[in-house]
Parts: C-alpha cells; sequence; structure tokens
C-alpha cells in the first residue's frame, strides 16, 4: 500500500492536513476532542497516480476509480462537477475534473499554507490558500485562472464531506441558510426515500410513499440514499452551514458568499452501494456548495442552464482569473 504525502499546519485550536495528490482537505482536527469532522473513507488509501486498475482492481474500474483510490474528506470539483463524457473519460478526464487526483505544489510558512496545481487537461491553474486563525477557524482563497483563449464554462465546488465518528446515526445535526430546495430528477432505488423531483422547503423531504424525511438529522435507517439541491438564501450576503455532534458537543462549518457559490447539494451515502470499493461499507453526508445545484457533469450542467431561477454554472473569461473567499471552522461549544 502507497503510503500518503500530507502538510500540515497547527494552532492552539486545530490541525488541517492536506494530501499532496489530490490536494484533499483531509483533516479538520478539532484539538481538545482530537476529532477530525470529515470523512475517511473504509478502504485502504493510496495515491492517486499510483493506481491502475491492473494493479487495483479493488477500486472498480470506471471514471471515479482512481479519485476513489485517494479521496479524503473535502475534494474540490473543478472544472467539472460530476461523471465526465465518454470521451472527457478516454482523454483522461475522472469524476470530478483532475483537481481532486492531481499533484499539488504545497508550501507552508507558520499557520500558512498554499497549494498550487497546474491542470493540463483542463488549461486551468489553481491555487488555493488556507491560514488558520483563533477561534478554530481557517480562512481559505483559491484563485482559478483560464489559461485559454476563449471564454469557457465552469464547475465549481467545494465537496465537503463528513464521516464517522462525527457523522453518528440520528444524532449528529446539520443546519444550512438554504430554504428552496428540489430532490434530484434521477432514482437511486429502494435505498432513496425521497421523491424524484420534488420541490420543497429545508428541511421536510418529501418521500416516495408521502412521508416526509427531517434533512437536519443524520439518517438511522440501515442503508439509504439521496441527493437534493438547496438555494442560499437569496436575503443573505453568505451561504453557510453547521454540523453538531452532541455527544462532543463539536461543532463544524462552512461560510462562504452567496455571490460566490449560490448552490448548495446535499450528498448522502449510507452503505447502499454494494460495489467496489464502496462493498456497502460507507457512511458519508456531502455538504457540497458550488456553482451548479447537482454533480451531472458538464454537458448536462451547460444543456440544463438554470434551475429555480439560477443558473448552474458560472462562466469565466479568456485568459482570465476569479478568486473566491470562505472560512472553515470547527470548535467545542458548551
Amino acid at each position: 500500500m502507497t503510503p500518503r504525502k500530507f502538510a500540515r499546519i497547527e494552532n492552539d485550536d486545530l490541525i488541517v492536513s492536506v494530501s499532496h495528490e489530490g490536494g484533499h482537505i483531509a483533516e479538520i482536527i478539532e484539538k481538545k476532542s482530537g476529532l477530525n469532522p470529515l470523512w475517511v473513507p473504509p478502504w485502504p488509501s493510496i495515491e492517486p497516480s499510483t493506481y491502475s486498475v491492473e494493479r487495483h482492481p479493488e477500486y472498480g474500474d470506471n471514471s471515479e476509480s482512481k479519485l476513489l483510490s485517494g479521496i479524503l474528506g473535502h475534494n474540490l470539483c473543478l472544472d467539472i462537477f460530476g461523471p465526465p463524457s465518454d470521451a472527457e473519460y478516454a482523454a483522461g478526464v475522472t469524476v470530478h475534473g483532475e483537481s481532486s487526483v492531481a499533484p499539488y505544489e504545497i508550501e507552508i510558512s507558520g499557520v500558512r499554507m498554499i497549494a498550487k496545481v497546474h491542470l493540463p487537461l483542463a488549461q486551468l491553474d489553481f491555487e488555493r490558500e488556507l491560514e488558520l486563525a483563533s477561534g478554530g477557524v481557517v480562512t481559505i482563497r483559491e484563485t482559478v485562472t483560464n489559461l485559454t483563449a476563449m471564454d469557457r464554462p465552469l464547475a465549481w465546488t467545494q465537496h465537503v464531506t463528513m464521516g464517522p465518528p462525527f457523522l453518528e446515526a440520528g444524532i449528529t445535526k446539520l443546519d444550512m441558510n438554504a430554504p428552496q430546495s428540489m430532490v434530484f430528477p434521477g432514482d437511486f432505488g429502494q435505498a432513496q426515500p425521497y421523491k424524484p423531483g420534488a420541490l420543497f422547503a429545508w428541511p421536510h423531504a418529501p418521500n416516495k410513499d408521502g412521508s416526509t424525511t427531517d434533512l437536519r438529522i443524520q439518517s438511522s435507517a440501515e442503508r439509504s440514499a439521496g441527493v437534493t439541491c438547496h438555494v442560499v438564501d437569496p436575503a443573505s450576503e453568505f451561504g453557510s452551514f453547521e454540523a453538531f455532534h452532541p455527544p462532543t458537543r463539536v461543532l463544524f462549518g462552512y461560510q462562504w458568499k452567496r455571490a460566490d457559490f449560490p448552490w448548495i447539494s446535499l450528498w448522502e451515502e449510507n452503505r447502499s452501494r454494494t460495489f467496489p470499493p464502496w462493498n456497502g461499507n460507507a457512511v458519508t453526508r456531502g455538504v457540497e456548495f458550488g456553482v451548479s445545484p447537482f454533480a451531472e457533469g458538464r454537458r448536462a450542467m451547460v444543456e440544463r442552464g438554470s434551475l429555480l431561477g439560477l443558473p448552474t454554472y458560472r462562466w469565466l473569461g479568456a485568459r482570465e482569473s476569479a478568486t473566491v473567499h470562505y472560512t472553515a471552522f470547527a470548535r467545542i461549544v458548551e
């Protein structure tokens, strides 16, 4: 098994770890409790550069296998959110884009970290700066530069995924300021309780059987799955979510500018996927904030155009850069 290489920054409140390959924010450890709210998959993690389907059939044989071989915690989806087309996959593009598997150059100075990557397939440059502040806060700045001479439609989503032990059935609570909501039009089968395509107001998602599910509480079902999208409150300058684990009193979340990321996509995977590498063992909840409502891939994103009155992607002009700022936090509340 290939050992993973990480860069770490630390202060009195937090330890933050970022993987050199994939640039995943793998840990945001609240030091008093020792708890990392972010997801660590139940399968062994390897460097994506070492993955091949011949040597690693345990990760499956599809467009997400390379990503899943090394996925951790918070991964960046750029410049697609979701699966590549067949032609893109044949050209080397993986699920959520090469930003989640590429090697990053990382520099550390005290409590500040800068991670940079060139994405040759997408012809983008990306830079992320993380800096620890007091009170269990991480300030984050990201810049994307379009290296082509064309204006381009861009997907840009922060795929923040929580996992056990922070994510506990029937215990962990989630809240966010995104009242207008919709269930993904597709159906994930028996494990999905929600009615496909249903419109609703947070947090009560309509179910197929006519009941509703309170999305604030982590599911207690033996197996469950589903995706919903949510419009960040138009009356607010900021989008945010907060997740709380009562037994440890750890509060975890993110805040960002609504103008940058107007959508939240909630993804639930609770032991429903039985194929490799999931094998019916993974418990996750993704709170994915970005410029798109669903992880549909590039063509569907562009062809959809808009949903619930909002664009489903953003434009990045020829040779132009775009910068966003957001924060993450983890702290104990009394």
